[in-house]
């Protein structure tokens, strides 16, 4: 991103990145315990931040990892005893809709895993070592993986168990969850659901966040 500041700091229509998608979560009715995880310098920065904040759901900062799957880990530390469900979310996804957690919700619930997708609008191609096309998958077996991820409680600590157990590094929660043979259902989503990686990122959920009118919301 660039500027020398944390993406999730940078205000999105008047309002840090951090904030809007844990508003959004907080606006959850069965959303009870929020968690998180941050760089060891940043902590107290976002408890400051976020106790500005009214409208929050009870909340912990704490401190992550070197990769993303052992910042999850620490998280997951803090869990409150009568936690059933866990939804792990980049917090750079901040147009997540409440309609999309409630969903994960409940399909976590029914199937033990689910996670936000939204169908492959590009044809992929699955290349060797070299960087020559081996062959070309169905379009329609393809989705492209957007948080948040949900869980039942036993599986994904017994997929984190066992990710630790054997040394294994996966890229999301669902990969470490995968490794059980749980069943991972997917939740379509939206395409503006979408992750702030650059500049210009910020700009187009700027043009998502307007309504017919014209209005920022």
């Amino acid at each position: 991103m660039g500027g020398g500041i944390n993406k999730n700091f940078l205000e999105l229509a008047g309002e840090p990145i951090l904030i809007r998608s844990l508003k959004t979560f907080s606006q959850v009715e069965r959303i009870n315990f929020l968690i998180v995880v941050v760089a060891a310098h940043e902590v107290e920065a976002v408890e400051k931040l976020l106790r500005a904040e009214k409208n929050l759901k009870p909340w912990r900062v704490t401190v992550g990892g070197s990769e993303r799957q052992y910042s999850v880990a620490n998280g997951l530390k803090l869990l409150p005893d009568d936690a059933e469900i866990i939804l792990v979310h980049d917090a750079a996804r901040p147009l997540i809709s409440a309609r999309t957690i409630n969903e994960v919700i409940d399909e976590a619930k029914k199937f033990g895993g689910a996670i936000a997708a939204v169908p492959a609008k590009d044809t992929i191609k699955i290349v060797d070592e070299e960087g020559f096309v081996k062959h070309t998958p169905p379009r329609r077996e393809l989705v492209a993986v957007q948080t948040p991820q949900g869980f039942r409680r036993e599986i994904l600590l017994q997929a984190y168990e066992k990710a630790t157990e054997e040394k294994f590094l996966g890229t999301d929660d669902s990969s470490l969850v995968e490794r059980l043979g749980a069943k991972i259902k997917i939740v379509t989503s939206s395409y503006d659901n979408i992750k702030i990686t650059t500049p210009e990122d910020i700009h187009v959920a700027e043009t998502f966040l307007r309504d017919k009118n014209g209005k920022t919301t």
